[in-house]
């Protein structure tokens, strides 16, 4: 019974079928009649002219987009557990040409204009030190806590204020929306471009950049081929998102993966350390207390000395999830 990672779900079935639709003879990269389409899918979605590009990681994803705000000798500002700083191999600084991540501490992996300022305020040696150019946040934060509306305004306003880009991590951007039962618009707030996952959510190997300035499109393009993401036959990566998008597929997938996980955390109770907001749970467990789950069948990830991380996907069995609460019930 796998709650290791979203990353281990099936691909949907919706998904497997646009893409043997696409096994036809079209424009190669990002030519095709499909690829021509996301522009105008996504600026339906966001109610917002988009520019939309797929790419095949998330890290990608990430990295592409921030390489549209900051140049070589400027700085990201992000939580100390953001997925770009722990979990992508310095890429940022590869993509980014040396650039810099500027690291906050946040409650729950969420940053606030507090943080946000106080990482810029200590920035004041002029040409000796490394300018903040950009903020990143993480859309559900790493510890599965979604940023609300309000909270998102408030971010905007701070970092427009101190000349800052936004750039948002929505690798679980789904499960964000989910849980805030609000529009994309709201839920991507005032970020200047947006990474939004398909993969952990029912797609194969496809996660998409979102730019709301459509302007940025054509530098993303040269950055996409220089760093060999420009795929030779793209109507399968943009026939992935468009079936994702279809009948708003990404959100039904989310709310699944939300609910199995709700499952496990109504049993967790005060074993939880942050609330469930998302499909990702961590979970307090002693050594013995995580042998016995695994010997009972259950795959998590350690995250720490004292909690487990626990994922629950769109395709995520009920039973397995009600098992795993109770399993942790009777610890």
């Amino acid at each position: 019974m796998q709650f290791l990672s979203d990353n281990a779900a099936r691909v949907h079935p919706q998904v497997w079928a646009a893409m043997q639709a696409a096994d036809a003879p079209d424009a190669p990269y990002d030519n095709d009649a499909l690829s021509q389409r996301l522009d105008e899918a996504f600026s339906e979605l966001f109610g917002r002219d988009c520019a939309a590009l797929w790419v095949g990681t998330g890290t990608a994803a990430n990295c592409l987009s921030l390489a549209t705000m900051v140049e070589p000798h400027g700085g990201v500002i992000c939580e100390e557990n953001a997925h770009i700083e722990r979990d992508e191999c310095g890429a940022p600084g590869f993509y980014l040409h040396g650039a810099k991540l500027l690291l906050a501490k946040g409650e729950g992996a969420k940053l606030t204009p507090e943080t946000i300022e106080a990482v810029a305020a200590g920035i004041t040696r002029g040409v000796h030190q490394v300018p903040a150019q950009a903020v990143s946040i993480t859309q559900v934060s790493e510890f599965g806590l979604a940023y609300t509306p309000a909270e998102l305004e408030d971010i905007g306003a701070a970092t427009s204020q101190l000349g800052l880009a936004l750039h948002m991590d929505g690798a679980r951007f789904g499960n964000a929306v989910a849980f805030l039962d609000c529009t994309p618009a709201e839920a991507a707030g005032p970020a200047k471009a947006l990474s939004f996952g398909f993969t952990k959510n029912g797609a194969m190997d496809t996660d998409a950049i979102v730019l709301f300035d459509p302007a940025q499109a054509d530098l993303v393009r040269w950055r996409r081929k220089r760093a060999g993401h420009l795929r030779s036959k793209g109507r399968f990566m943009a026939a992935q998102v468009l079936a994702m998008l279809e009948g708003d597929l990404w959100l039904d997938l989310a709310r699944k993966a939300n609910a199995a996980a709700g499952m496990v955390a109504e049993d967790a109770g005060e074993r939880l350390l942050y609330p469930h907001q998302s499909n990702e749970l961590f979970v307090r467990l002693t050594a013995q207390e995580r042998a016995a789950l695994r010997a009972d069948g259950f795959a998590f990830y350690d995250w720490d000395d004292a909690h487990v991380r626990i994922v629950a996907a769109w395709d995520t069995q009920p039973d397995h999830a009600e098992a795993l609460g109770r399993a942790i019930a009777r610890l």
